[in-house]
């Protein structure tokens, strides 16, 4: 479940000791942008013994340099023995990009006598060519369980101009999502830069809610709540689930394949639909049935 992953630097201690009080479902500890290339290296080692230290309450995920720098690779052999959750790759522009992190990460995980496979990759696209590629992206590693959207990237490598309107990501957030969910992994979206506008942060969320989205990023952490309330079934919704469910099996067992509850038809995929928020809210919320 990822409703919402927040940023946070690695070069700050007091943010690796409180890096999960925020509610965000996956805490993403940044050795890329929000780390000075003259701290890369004591972050590096001030993250690998948090990890050490510290039991998160969330899905930590590793942000580590690009491809195109000297740094990522000794992002990995440093964290990789750590066992993160997940590593982030940035600036991803092809397959052949994930296949390279994927291979060095199985080398590290042999050589230190770890399961092979079990960190999972959260590949960031944000640029041009990560964003035609998205599809061969998502298959080009069985680590791969999602897709990350970054906005500000994307805009300066597309010459376009973010604005609150976001049109100029559209074709890119169709593009991901649809190229996530063809494969079946989350499709999580861009944060929100205003970040004390909770009302502008809420609009966007929900659209990208019903574009298919299952999380987005956050850099600020009043905006966790808001984000997580947004992509999580209300109480009401998970009433009327359950009613639908009920009837739907009560109607399944009388050899009907249809039900009406509430003046609403539901059928084969609004069943999946409703199934599921009975399970997500259930799961969020810690309901025993």
């Amino acid at each position: 479940m990822r409703r919402s992953i927040m940023f946070l630097p690695a070069a700050k201690p007091g943010n690796l000791l409180n890096a999960d009080v925020y509610g965000a479902d996956g805490i993403v500890i940044d050795l890329e942008d929000a780390t000075a290339i003259g701290e890369k290296d004591s972050a590096r080692i001030l993250l690998k013994h948090a990890l050490r230290t510290f039991h998160y309450n969330a899905e930590v995920i590793i942000r580590i340099n690009s491809l195109s720098t000297p740094w990522w690779k000794a992002d990995l052999e440093m964290i990789v023995p750590e066992k993160p959750d997940t590593i982030m790759p940035t600036k991803v522009y092809t397959p052949n990009d994930i296949r390279l992190i994927d291979e060095t990460i199985t080398r590290i995980e042999t050589e230190h006598g770890m399961e092979v496979g079990k960190i999972r990759l959260l590949p960031l696209l944000e640029t041009a060519g990560g964003i035609e590629h998205a599809y061969e992206i998502a298959l080009a590693s069985p680590r791969i369980d999602g897709l990350y959207l970054g906005a500000v990237d994307l805009a300066l490598d597309m010459k376009a101009t973010l604005t609150d309107e976001s049109y100029e990501i559209a074709y890119a957030r169709s593009r991901l999502v649809t190229a996530a969910r063809t494969v079946g992994i989350d499709a999580i979206d861009t944060p929100y830069l205003q970040v004390r506008n909770y009302e502008g942060l809420q609009k966007v969320t929900r659209i990208v809610k019903n574009m298919g989205f299952n999380g987005k990023a956050c850099i600020y952490p009043g905006q966790v709540s808001y984000v997580n309330a947004i992509f999580s079934p209300t109480a009401e919704e998970y009433e009327i689930a359950k009613a639908v469910v009920s009837a739907f099996n009560q109607a399944e067992s009388e050899g009907r394949g249809v039900v009406v509850v509430g003046g609403k038809m539901y059928d084969g995929p609004a069943i999946t639909i409703v199934r599921n928020t009975v399970e997500e809210y259930e799961r969020i919320n810690g309901v025993r049935t």
